[in-house]
């Protein structure tokens, strides 16, 4: 997870990459079938898209959707039924967020379970 996106808002990172693709609110939201004053209101951080919309978006404006996820403060259902699945990843959350643990561990920590997990498939 890069630090690309920094400290910018959800919405200040959607409106920037739809700018970028030179998409009008009312262009974008034809393409994912809502309503221009839904997007003003993501983009203002008025509101939180749900988690399709979330998707939808990131495809169109060709963004990560795990960055996306994270900056609406989502942890989608998948994700959601693994914890309860699995009590030691929300273990392991809590940990982190307690101890205001750093990106850069975190991202250490990503990188570790991506490589883990390349070793699995192999």
């Amino acid at each position: 997870m890069a630090n690309s996106l920094s400290n910018r808002t959800l919405g200040d990172i959607l409106r920037d990459a739809r700018i970028e693709l030179d998409l009008s609110l009312r262009d974008l939201s034809k393409r994912l079938d809502v309503t221009p004053s839904y997007l003003s209101d993501i983009e203002n951080n008025r509101r939180v898209p749900a988690e399709e919309v979330l998707g939808s978006m990131a495809r169109t404006l060709k963004l990560d959707f795990n960055e996306l996820m994270a900056r609406a403060g989502r942890f989608g259902d998948d994700a959601v039924r693994y914890m309860q699945r699995t009590p030691a990843a929300g273990v392991l959350f809590r940990k982190l967020a307690d101890s205001d643990s750093p990106g850069e561990l975190v991202e250490k920590l990503i990188k570790q379970h991506e490589s883990l997990a390349g070793k699995k498939k192999d």
